[in-house]
């Protein structure tokens, strides 16, 4: 398994030296095309890794939870930050699991349900982002409502199968 790289490598080395094409310009010319492609998605990248952490920070995500708890009697509040970060940071959504876990456990009825949920949802708001940043999508909105619910039913989903499944 760890000679997989090495031998594409190899590979591509070989195929572009029989057929005599510059190996080293294409190379170049792909890395090229590669950082435009990186700096067209950084800035809505950057606003919406931006706006996570703000949101977690300056307590506005505990604001919120306490807003939809009485809506959410079937989330576990423990859940409802994971629930609420993941679509829009995957970085910051591992960290939550990670506190969650370090607190309840892995297999606890709360972690089983945050790794569900964590491996049954999306970076939703984040992956839009980078998609019509760059695909230059006009109608982008469109899209929000029914990622979104996506969402909601992957963790309302989650909840309901780890509480009917008992271990």
């Amino acid at each position: 398994m760890i000679y997989v790289i090495p031998a594409v490598i190899v590979l591509v080395l070989t195929v572009s030296l029989t057929k005599r094409l510059p190996s080293y310009e294409i190379f170049i010319d792909g890395v090229e095309e590669g950082m435009k492609i990186v700096i067209g998605i950084f800035p809505p990248l950057l606003a919406v890794l931006t706006a996570a952490y703000m949101l977690r920070a300056s307590g506005t995500l505990d604001l919120i939870i306490s807003f939809l708890s009485p809506l959410t009697k079937l989330i576990p509040a423990e859940v409802m930050p994971l629930a609420l970060i993941r679509p829009i940071s995957g970085s910051g959504a591992i960290g939550i699991l990670t506190e969650i876990l370090n607190t309840h456990g892995a297999d606890s009825e709360i972690g089983r349900i945050a790794s569900v949920i964590m491996g049954s949802t999306e970076t939703t708001f984040y992956c839009l982002c980078v998609y019509f940043a760059k695909t230059r999508v006009k109608h982008n909105l469109r899209a929000m409502p029914f990622a979104a619910a996506g969402d909601i039913v992957s963790i309302i989903t989650a909840v309901i199968l780890i509480k009917l499944v008992k271990i």
